[in-house]
């Protein structure tokens, strides 16, 4: 017997609950961004290789599910939306309106180890703004964040945004004599400080600051210390440092455009988050369960350099990427997760005549025609057993066309949760399918 084929590992199929749920989140995330003023795009799942390469370097590759297509081009699978819109967005930025507010919800697929909250193929909800320098866009695009989480029901005491600054880091480690590419490197340490081993972090600092690592990590500590905006004005104070200063003015900007919106509670200033990744220029967040427990739910931040770097004229650009499977999780263990299978309207069941049949497939096809959502046996088994299919459709009505019935040019209706019973003719079979969808059938 030949072996059977299975999923590959990182993949998932989609039967009706997995896909109603997939498809829950998409409606969510899409009215989020609707309301904000967004437009939605789309671009190709196949992309050249190089357009990650100089987004992310070649390191990269290890992660990417990339092979050399018939063409003997260079090609990957896209494991993210931000690079597509980059290229996008650069070749038609003449003719394009500003501030560009583009979102997408797209397939993505990273060569990763399987872990809770992360897939191989999964799926992100991308939004940003490209052509919008202030805080004013960094704004909205957190406001959107937030927005698109409270949506499913979520609140302040489920998550919390952790909010950071490149620009702020950069201007520090400046201040520290470091060039941009060993201020990259150390943030890249900063950032995964909190999953690997304290001693492993100064043994790779050493190799950037040498004897000033410790004094560098006592500073790193005291800014991990600062989670409000005015204990972060008091450490920038405290430095005394003018281009950190006016960097506060920019946060102060942020953080009062947040607080009118009414968003202030759901955010923390956190510079530990700095997100590794070296494109990032300015504002940075993610997006963590208010207990800490679990991956980010969401990330994003200001990358004001990637279109030029794409061969592009310079744009300022701005977004944020969330996912299913961890935005899936955290509905799961909160219980915000609503019955996803649509409910059937009705389920017909009919007599085996010509004549009762007819006029069953004729209200089948009337009421589908006006979006009623119908069902029925397409082979007739007896009225008992089609009952029992209805029952088992999990259907609100029951319509009846029986033998008795249509000789009389009648219907019948029977509640399926109350039992009920209503009649009428056929002429009234719209009206009365409506009412008692809406109104349902008392039992005698």
């Amino acid at each position: 017997m030949a072996s059977k084929i299975q999923t590959l590992p990182g993949f998932r199929d989609f039967p009706p609950q997995a896909c109603a749920l997939r498809n829950y989140l998409f409606r969510k995330w899409r009215a989020a961004a609707i309301a904000h003023g967004f437009q939605e795009y789309d671009g190709p799942v196949l992309e050249s290789l190089e357009l990650f390469t100089e987004k992310s370097g070649p390191e990269i590759v290890s992660q990417l599910f990339n092979f050399t297509d018939k063409g003997g081009r260079e090609v990957s699978l896209r494991p993210e939306l931000t690079p597509t819109l980059a290229r996008m967005v650069g070749a038609n930025a003449g003719s394009l309106k500003r501030p560009i507010k583009w979102f997408s919800i797209g397939e993505c697929f990273r060569f990763e180890k399987q872990q809770k909250g992360r897939k191989r193929s999964f799926y992100q909800f991308n939004a940003d703004i490209m052509g919008e320098e202030g805080p004013g866009a960094d704004a909205e695009l957190i406001s959107l964040c937030i927005q698109s989480m409270r949506s499913f029901g979520l609140e302040a005491e489920h998550f919390v945004l952790r909010l950071s600054d490149r620009t702020l880091w950069m201007t520090f480690l400046a201040e520290l004599g470091l060039d941009e590419e060993a201020s990259i490197r150390a943030l890249s340490i900063v950032d995964k400080m909190e999953r690997v081993d304290p001693d492993y972090t100064k043994q790779q600092l050493v190799a950037i600051l040498g004897d000033s690592a410790g004094k560098f990590l006592d500073e790193v500590a005291a800014m991990r210390a600062v989670t409000t905006i005015d204990e972060l004005d008091a450490w920038v104070s405290a430095l005394g440092r003018d281009a950190l200063v006016a960097r506060m003015a920019q946060w102060r900007e942020l953080w009062g455009i947040l607080d009118a919106m009414g968003l202030a509670d759901f955010c923390r200033v956190d510079l530990g988050i700095v997100r590794g990744l070296a494109y990032y220029t300015g504002f940075v967040f993610e997006v963590f369960e208010r207990n800490g427990e679990g991956r980010a739910l969401a990330g994003g931040g200001r990358y004001d350099k990637l279109v030029e770097k794409l061969g592009y004229a310079p744009l300022h650009a701005t977004g944020f990427a969330a996912g299913d499977v961890t935005m899936a999780d955290i509905l799961e263990s909160k219980g915000l997760l609503p019955s996803l299978l649509p409910a059937l309207d009705c389920y017909v069941v009919y007599g085996s005549g010509e004549a009762e049949r007819a006029a069953a497939m004729r209200a089948v096809a009337t009421l589908r025609s006006l979006g009623i959502s119908v069902d029925y046996p397409v082979k007739p088994t007896g009225f008992g057993k089609m009952f029992k299919q209805a029952d088992n459709s999990g259907a609100r009505l029951a319509l009846i066309f029986g033998g008795e019935e249509v000789a009389e040019g009648k219907f019948k209706m029977r509640d399926m949760a109350t039992g009920g019973e209503a009649a009428g003719p056929l002429c009234d079979l719209v009206d009365g399918v409506k009412m008692r969808l809406a109104h349902g059938i008392e039992k005698a």
